[in-house]
């Protein structure tokens, strides 16, 4: 049995979780938290940057893993999970919405619709919690993707 594959996808998978957390923590700087999810152009600029510097974090660590770890991930492949990983997060992020606004938006809705308004009125870090779970969530199938491609031809 060949699992190549599933090895790929463990290794990707850590390595885009672990510069997940430093491109989301240390990387974006405070007023891209703090505008991402505005409306308009302030905010699609906040958010496009903070995302761009999230998408290379982790293409750096992939790179990176890919070489020292000897994972074969072709350049389309790794393209293709970066980008399923950049662009669900910037639609989390653009999202902007809060339990508590009058019409939420995006991930706080899903939030919402799937039960979890509770929680995010009772537990102030609850919508921080379902944010990086989205993420993870993503980063799995961005791995998947990622090592599913594996060796494909360019």
């Amino acid at each position: 049995m060949d699992n190549s594959r599933a090895v790929t996808f463990t290794a990707v998978y850590a390595v885009l979780t672990a510069s997940h957390e430093v491109a989301d923590h240390w990387v974006q700087i405070d007023t891209q938290a703090g505008a991402k999810g505005k409306p308009g152009r302030a905010g699609i600029r906040a958010c496009s940057a903070h995302v761009a510097t999230y998408a290379a974090t982790q293409a750096a660590a992939l790179w990176a893993a890919n070489r020292v770890l000897r994972l074969g991930v072709s350049p389309r492949a790794a393209a293709a999970g970066l980008a399923a990983s950049a662009l669900t997060h910037y639609v989390a992020d653009r999202q902007g919405g809060h339990w508590r606004d009058e019409r939420p938006r995006g991930v706080v809705r899903l939030a919402a619709i799937t039960g979890h308004a509770g929680w995010l009125a009772r537990d102030p870090g609850a919508g921080y919690l379902l944010d990086q779970s989205w993420h993870k969530g993503w980063i799995a199938v961005a791995a998947a993707v990622t090592a599913a491609r594996k060796g494909a031809a360019l």
